[in-house]
């Protein structure tokens, strides 16, 4: 491991379960991504906020104070605690915080205890130049918040991983290894990266995302960490529907790959809400695409009859949490839902 490198100096990601000091999101206020349906995907986020806010703090970027001052209001008529929501004049091209923002990290020795990490943001391969201006939230979040900003000058976002906090990661070949990302690497390269940034030492490459997708396969769609050797896989059953094929083979990695202590992992299934969206256009609707705050898991749902067995399911894997349903269609018009647009600010350990 290289010197200096967050994790040589102790740093590692939590697992999302882990404790939260905070939830980051970024107000939504782009209409190129969501043509007629911004005020049903502002009105979710508030859905969001409002289920998070009861466990932990909220912290909402807003561009300007005109902006913040209509937030303001609707979370007040909303009856929201407001002592538990901080909004920051922060802007932004889009709201896809999980991918433009920072990956926390923490760390228990005697340093400063949480850190960010800013890894380069290129618009998911270049495809969006105009959203190019959020290349530096994760800079500007950690400043705010007064925290080291560690730079590992690898293009990564954040839905392309997930962790377990104990050292393993999920991600697939799809996106890591695109050209479009960090063409200058191999696979073992990106390995060291997440090794030396995230505390990684063991990686699950899983093969391709979900049909729709323009993030080249983020696994956040695909499948997800909910304990140390236990994954959830999102699986469709119809060998008609276009998912069927890379999601069979994701789970069969999956069933085959272990925990990096060499204990094979625990995969439950995942249902799918099928084909969301007007025809020929398919959207990347996934019940994976959840997120675990301290008190509640925020899934999306698409009013599909696979809409009940994805909550019970999760329900019975969080049981300590609410599971709350949130009607995502209009989200995921803008290509991404829940996960994609949150980011967890992990609480430090307390000093003995």
């Amino acid at each position: 491991m290289m010197p200096d490198t967050p994790a040589a100096l102790g740093y590692r990601m939590p697992a999302e379960w882990e404790p939260h000091a905070a939830t980051w999101l970024a107000w939504p206020h782009n209409e190129d991504t969501w043509p007629g349906r911004l005020p049903q995907v502002r009105d979710i986020f508030l859905d969001m906020i409002e289920a998070l806010h009861q466990d932990e703090t909220v912290h909402l970027l807003v561009n300007d104070a005109a902006t913040a001052d209509q937030v303001g209001h609707r979370i007040h008529d909303r009856g929201l605690d407001a002592r538990a929501i901080r909004l920051h004049e922060i802007p932004t091209a889009d709201a896809w915080l999980r991918d433009s923002g920072p990956i926390f990290l923490t760390s228990v020795d005697p340093q400063p205890p949480l850190a960010a990490s800013a890894w380069r943001f290129n618009a998911w391969g270049g495809k969006y130049d105009d959203l190019q201006a959020d290349a530096g939230l994760s800079q500007r979040i950690a400043s705010r918040l007064g925290v080291p900003c560690f730079e590992p000058g690898m293009v990564l976002e954040g839905g392309a991983i997930d962790v377990n906090g104990s050292g393993a990661c999920l991600t697939t070949e799809q996106c890591l290894l695109h050209p479009n990302r960090n063409p200058g690497l191999r696979r073992a390269d990106i390995e060291r990266h997440l090794g030396a940034t995230l505390g990684v030492c063991h990686v699950i490459w899983l093969g391709r995302g979900i049909v729709g997708d323009d993030t080249d396969g983020h696994v956040d769609d695909v499948a997800r960490f909910v304990g140390p050797d236990t994954v959830v896989c999102a699986l469709e059953t119809d060998p008609q529907d276009a998912n069927f094929v890379p999601l069979q083979d994701n789970f069969r990695r999956l069933k085959a790959a272990t925990d990096g202590r060499g204990r094979l992992l625990d995969v439950a299934p995942l249902p799918m809400p099928g084909c969301v969206g007007a025809p020929p256009e398919r959207l990347p609707a996934s019940y994976a695409n959840f997120y675990v705050g301290n008190g509640a898991v925020l899934v999306p749902t698409y009013d599909h009859p696979n809409d009940d067995p994805a909550l019970r399911t999760l329900q019975d894997l969080f049981p300590g949490r609410r599971v709350v349903g949130i009607a995502c269609e209009p989200l995921v018009w803008g290509l991404g839902a829940i996960h994609c647009v949150t980011q967890q600010q992990p609480a430090v350990a307390s000093k003995p």
